[in-house]
């Protein structure tokens, strides 16, 4: 009888070792399967002159950082039509074997450029304050789910949705791209039931003051954070997306190296010094929360240079304006969230219809003039289709001052969920201001040109305008002493 408890203790002892063993085995397998992955990565980095814009511009768009404005205001206004490959945004997949195409933008992550000419690619894109765009991302699900209440019930909404987007080739649906495709359907699901559990008095309104935590109305942030769709797709997924390994990726053994990392945290940092090292290699990186200084960033170093080509080679322009075929579907971008306004917003469905007016030779100072128009209009058209979504699901609406109530348990939780991303929004900052001096030190050099240009031309205007004063003088000189000559003879 005495023997029964040492032998359960060792019985506990064993099971302990297998555990261990089989942890250790997992994280041996894991190691070896992410610094495969690492290796090959790290070599396929560029190391040349990054800052000369290559045949085809990669616009790699991490949702919710005001990247759809760049290609409605920016992208759109310095490509034509012919110049777009196929089917940009508007497809989980889309063929960029369009021939002749300058330009991708994209959900797609890095992964990407393995269908592309790598050694013709240059790469740009926009990064965010991680937990803003946590916050931005929960907002956004949440708004264009909302609109399908409108319906009775969730199965009408669904029969609707269907039988719009079949009858529609020119139609583009949030539910098409990723990776809305999978978060809008997860969260339309989600509040039916909470409508419906009210009207049956199973769930009771509440007087909040933190609309980020409404269980009657809306799934509450903190809900939405520890789910596993919001580990798959939104938990540091700046840093998979520049890796390439999102579960959109093109890579084979992506999701294989993702959930090692996601079981073996400490694994991570051979991800993030991947994505570091093409964040380097880039030819832009812009920031969110510096959007004004982005944007005139990205004028001068991107855009300057695709104008260029355009000047060099005008005829080569076609008149896009005429085509209107369902490749050219866009919906309406974000709009760039700048300080305290969190309106930005995707129109669920949009018509093709003057979707490519003809691109214009502009300069710098009008492409920035035209970006800052278009945004304007953007702008209040997203804040009326987001203020139209949330009626909805009154009295939530989400605002800055909302996201400075939720408590600081959630946020510290959300920073944990997101490491990855806080370290590699740090290392875009660094390169934001590198690339701040460098523009500075463009300007003073420009300036600098220019002033010896002026100086250049204005030196013979001098010598013309001394010339102009020194010749009248000597003639009038000549005339008087003429006239004292000839008084002379006279006597």
């Amino acid at each position: 009888m005495r023997r029964a408890p040492w032998f359960s203790l060792l019985l506990i002892l064993l099971s302990l070792v297998v555990q261990v063993s089989s942890i250790d085995d997992s994280y041996v397998q894991c190691e070896r399967v992410v610094n495969k992955w690492a290796k090959l990565s790290a070599e396929n980095v560029k190391r040349e002159d990054k800052l000369t814009l290559r045949d085809l511009l990669f616009f790699l768009h991490i949702p919710r950082t005001g990247g759809r404005t760049y290609f409605q205001c920016f992208l759109k206004k310095l490509y034509s039509f012919d110049q777009e490959c196929a089917r940009s945004y508007d497809k989980i997949r889309f063929n960029p074997s369009k021939p002749n195409c300058n330009v991708v933008a994209t959900h797609d992550d890095y992964s990407l450029i393995s269908k592309l000419p790598e050694d013709k690619t240059s790469v740009v894109t926009i990064l965010r304050d991680p937990i803003e765009r946590v916050f931005s991302t929960y907002e956004f699900a949440v708004e264009v789910a909302a609109r399908f209440l409108v319906h009775p019930n969730l199965t009408s909404a669904l029969e609707t949705s269907n039988r719009v987007r079949r009858k529609s080739s020119t139609m583009v649906s949030t539910l098409d791209i990723w990776p809305w495709k999978y978060l809008v359907p997860w969260m339309r699901e989600d509040l039916f039931a909470r409508r419906e559990a009210s009207k049956l008095g199973k769930l009771k309104r509440n007087v909040f003051s933190d609309v980020y935590n409404t269980e009657d109305v809306a799934m509450p942030l903190h809900e939405f954070i520890n789910h596993p769709a919001a580990h798959e797709l939104i938990h540091n997924g700046i840093t998979f997306q520049v890796a390439g390994l999102t579960n959109n990726s093109y890579l084979d053994d992506a999701h294989e190296v993702q959930q090692c990392v996601r079981k073996h945290p400490s694994l991570g940092q051979l991800v993030l010094g991947i994505a570091k090292g093409r964040l380097d290699q880039m030819l832009y990186v812009g920031l969110t929360e510096d959007h004004k200084k982005s944007a005139r960033m990205f004028a001068s170093m991107v855009g300057a240079q695709i104008l260029a080509r355009s000047k060099s080679t005008p005829d080569s322009q076609p008149e896009s304006s005429k085509q209107t075929d369902v490749e050219s579907v866009q919906a309406v971008p974000e709009k760039p969230v700048e300080e305290n306004n969190h309106t930005a917003s995707i129109e669920d469905e949009v018509s093709t219809a003057n979707a490519n007016p003809p691109k214009k030779i502009l300069t710098e100072e009008q492409l920035m003039e035209e970006y800052q128009e278009c945004v304007e209009n953007l702008r209040n058209a997203q804040m009326r289709r987001r203020y139209i979504s949330l009626k909805r699901i009154y009295p939530v609406n989400f605002t800055s001052q909302a996201r400075g109530l939720v408590p600081e348990p959630v946020l510290e939780e959300m920073r944990n969920l997101n490491s990855l991303d806080m370290q590699l929004y740090l290392h875009a900052q660094s390169i934001f201001m590198q690339q701040q001096i460098l523009m500075d030190n463009l300007e003073k050099q420009n300036l600098q040109l220019a002033k010896q240009v002026s100086a250049e031309i204005e030196a013979p205007w001098n010598y013309v305008l001394l010339l102009m004063v020194l010749v009248p003088v000597f003639l009038f000189l000549m005339v008087v002493m003429l006239r004292r000559r000839t008084s002379k003879l006279k006597i």
